[in-house]
């Protein structure tokens, strides 16, 4: 297969032989990649020239070539979509290995690169909702606060809760053109990242059940634990900076979470099925026009400036909804 790959310098491209699936593995023609903050993280973290250049790349859409001796859930020739594994080979290639577990049916309406823009944000912000936080047919009506909601997880966060939770969301963005999306994608109330107590308070808002935060928690800890109404619970995606006072959250009785979209895969546990599960279901909900791709940017092809020139996008941490690359003409 051809793959672009970082060598702890830059990006080069190069061939790479793959193996035929076997077990759970499908193997999949990709037709279309996506980029996420993690793609950046990753690639900062290796250092040192790589005598085997990294396949970095999690979010893909393409066509199932081969299936493995244990693959029930897929055959040759279909659609599908995914947000691959930290310990293998990523999506940056013309073909992946990836276990049928955590694969899911591409959404029949959308194309093969606005389909690529989904699975990763949508995997987290349903596990987030509905796993984390627990979000159930019992908390409809309730309120939920979704911190930096204008990027890819906080574009999915807010229709699924807003969709699906029917909850009342009030999304937090800074610039005009963010609030806008947040507004498109269906929340109720959009305020300004800072001062939140002082907005809530001005717009008369009732506090949050829920919080999701998607930003640098070090910059809220304090803010979501005096907001949280009490018995709530608050999920957090980025890492901590710094330690936190913990007790801070005693008073009022609150849950803290953490949501790692990768824990299923990376641990193989029982129930890693579920992410096959998650996408099925948000194919099912694109389809009956339920929820939008969050695609807002595309590339094409697929090749070493492209994939630069997407990290560079992307580490500039301003990124509204997701950008996407397609591998029609893979380079």
């Amino acid at each position: 297969m051809q793959a672009i790959g970082f060598n702890g310098i830059e990006f080069v491209k190069f061939e790479k032989e793959l193996n035929s699936p076997s077990g759970h593995d499908l193997l999949v023609e990709i037709h279309a990649i996506s980029m996420n903050p993690i793609d950046t993280k990753i690639k900062q973290t290796i250092t040192g020239k790589q005598e085997v250049p990294v396949i970095l790349g999690f979010d893909a859409c393409g066509i199932v070539r081969k299936v493995g001796d244990k693959a029930s859930l897929f055959k040759a020739g279909d659609e599908v979509f995914y947000a691959g594994d930290m310990t293998r080979d990523g999506s940056n290639a013309t073909h992946q290995l990836v276990d049928e577990r955590i694969v899911g049916t591409k959404p029949s309406s959308l194309s093969f690169d606005q389909a690529a823009a989904l699975p990763l944000t949508s995997i987290a912000a349903w596990e987030s909702l509905f796993h984390r936080l627990k979000i159930g047919p019992q908390d409809k009506g309730k309120t939920i606060l979704l911190i930096g909601a204008a990027g890819g997880v906080g574009s999915m966060a807010i229709q699924l809760s807003k969709k699906v939770a029917k909850l009342n969301v009030i999304a937090t963005a800074s610039r005009d053109q963010s609030r806008k999306w947040c507004e498109r994608m269906g929340a109720d109330t959009v305020l300004d990242h800072n001062n939140l107590p002082q907005q809530f308070n001005n717009n008369n808002l009732a506090a949050p059940d829920f919080i999701l935060c998607m930003g640098n928690p070090d910059q809220y800890f304090e803010t979501m634990s005096e907001l949280i109404a009490p018995q709530g619970t608050i999920c957090l995606l980025a890492n901590a900076g710094k330690d936190y006072d913990i007790n801070l959250l005693k008073a009022k009785s609150i849950t803290l979470v953490w949501e790692m979209m990768f824990t299923r895969s990376m641990f193989e546990t029982d129930d890693m099925i579920k992410q096959h599960e998650i996408l099925n279901e948000i194919s099912s909900l694109v389809d009956n026009d339920k929820i939008m791709t969050t695609s807002t940017c595309r590339f094409s092809p697929v090749n070493v400036e492209n994939i630069t020139k997407a990290h560079a996008t992307i580490g500039k941490g301003d990124m509204i909804g997701k950008l996407v690359i397609s591998s029609e003409n893979f380079q």
